[in-house]
């Protein structure tokens, strides 16, 4: 999938040397934000953020987001930008029968940041959802203090549904959340013509 020079495809083994150097170079970028495991819990893992963490390795973590890939429960996309990976979006906890619903969560370089790669990346994602995947409702968790992806919600569309407090285990504790929503009604035209006004 792609729109001008911002794109999303599934993540490789491949994807390996660049993750790791993109983690590394973005520890304290990140850092802030990084989903984690509850002191009570083992293993390693992404949460809902997508993020994947510095918690667990490269390998591990491909492996768990392609069997939940297989049992179409998931979808873990690189972010490329003219070509280069640049972060992460996962669409995660893909639900049927009577919810048709999923999430989706993000996360790209510093270098990259507030170049609109983000919000086109997320409206990519969610078309395939909407469209080929035959989702009805996207949403989005958000720290109250994330400002930037505050604005990519609002960018989108996204309506706020409440508060959800303790949400996710992150940074090493659990954290609120603000819960941002989209239904296939609300975009009839599509997520990326609704951001471009194409």
């Amino acid at each position: 999938m792609r729109s001008g020079h911002v794109g999303l495809r599934p993540i490789t083994l491949r994807d390996a040397s660049r993750w790791a150097d993109l983690r590394r170079e973005n520890s304290s970028w990140l850092g802030e934000w990084e989903s984690s495991r509850p002191p009570s819990t083992s293993g390693g893992g992404s949460g809902g953020g997508g993020s994947g963490g510095g918690k667990v390795g490269y390998r591990s973590l491909i492996r768990d987001l392609r069997r939940q890939a297989r049992r179409e429960r998931a979808l873990p996309f690189v972010i490329t930008y003219h070509g280069l990976m640049v972060g992460q979006l996962t669409v995660t906890g893909i639900t049927r029968g009577s919810a048709q619903w999923a999430q989706i969560g993000y996360w790209i370089a510093e270098s990259h940041a507030g170049r609109g790669i983000t919000p086109v990346a997320v409206a990519l994602a969610g078309d395939h959802c909407f469209g080929a995947l035959g989702l009805h409702r996207l949403e989005i968790a958000i720290r109250p203090e994330n400002v930037a992806s505050l604005r990519i919600v609002d960018k989108l569309g996204f309506a706020h549904v409440g508060l959800a407090p303790r949400y996710l285990h992150i940074n090493g504790q659990w954290r609120d959340h603000l819960l941002f929503a989209l239904t296939a009604e609300d975009v009839p035209e599509g997520m990326l013509a609704g951001l471009t006004g194409a």
